[in-house]
């Protein structure tokens, strides 16, 4: 699976935790994803995908199946997959990626905190 990650799972050490440690240096590159703005999920500090005239910017890498599971558990059952259409360099590349109902309007910027501390 090609995977659009864009919030949280951009810090490689929580992507390779969260997804059982898989290792993906290799086959991540940047992406961004037009259409879409990353917002914050109404009633947490986690991100989501809202439509709207933003461009997102995040990677894609390829996960095998394992992975892809520990990532859904990850995500949780307010997160579902959807395909979407992302620009890597030049080229236009079919991924999914884990999108929640309920973003609010207010853009998403990363803040550290405890939490992130795996």
């Amino acid at each position: 699976m090609i995977l659009f990650i864009y919030g949280t799972l951009l810090d490689r050490r929580t992507f390779r935790v969260r997804s059982g440690g898989a290792t993906i240096e290799r086959g991540r590159r940047s992406a961004s994803l037009p259409g879409w703005c990353r917002v914050c999920l109404r009633g947490t500090r986690y991100p989501t995908l809202r439509r709207g005239r933003c461009l997102t910017a995040g990677e894609v890498t390829r996960v095998p199946a394992q992975a892809a599971r520990h990532l859904a558990a990850y995500e949780g059952p307010s997160y579902h997959l959807r395909r979407v259409s992302v620009r890597a360099g030049t080229h236009r590349l079919p991924a999914w990626t884990w999108i929640a109902p309920g973003g609010t309007k207010r853009l998403w910027i990363k803040e550290r905190s405890s939490h992130d501390q795996l």
